[in-house]
C-alpha cells in the first residue's frame, strides 16, 4: 500500500487547513535552524578531533625500576644505622 500523488496532495491540504500557512512556515524555519545548528555542532567536533591533545610531560628526575630503587635504598639505611 503506497501513497499516490493525489493522496499526498490531500494530506498536504489537510495539514495546511489544520495548522495554517504561518504556523507551517514557522515550523519549517525552526526545522532549518535545527539542521543548521546540528551541522555546526558536527563541524565543531571535527575541528576538536583534528587538533592534537597537549602532551603530558613525565617527572623531571630519572625514574628507576623498583628493584634498582630497593637496592639503592638498602645501603642508605645501613649507613644511617651505623652512626
Amino acid at each position: 500500500m503506497s501513497l499516490g500523488p493525489w493522496q499526498l496532495i490531500i494530506i498536504a491540504l489537510v495539514i495546511l487547513v489544520l495548522f495554517g500557512r504561518g504556523r507551517i512556515s514557522e515550523m519549517m524555519g525552526d526545522f532549518g535552524k535545527g539542521i543548521k545548528s546540528f551541522k555546526e555542532g558536527m563541524n565543531e567536533e571535527d575541528g576538536k578531533a583534528s587538533k592534537p591533545s597537549p602532551r603530558i610531560e613525565g617527572p623531571a628526575h630519572e625514574a628507576k625500576p623498583a628493584s634498582e630503587a630497593a637496592r639503592d635504598a638498602k645501603p642508605a639505611e645501613s649507613r644511617d644505622n651505623s652512626r
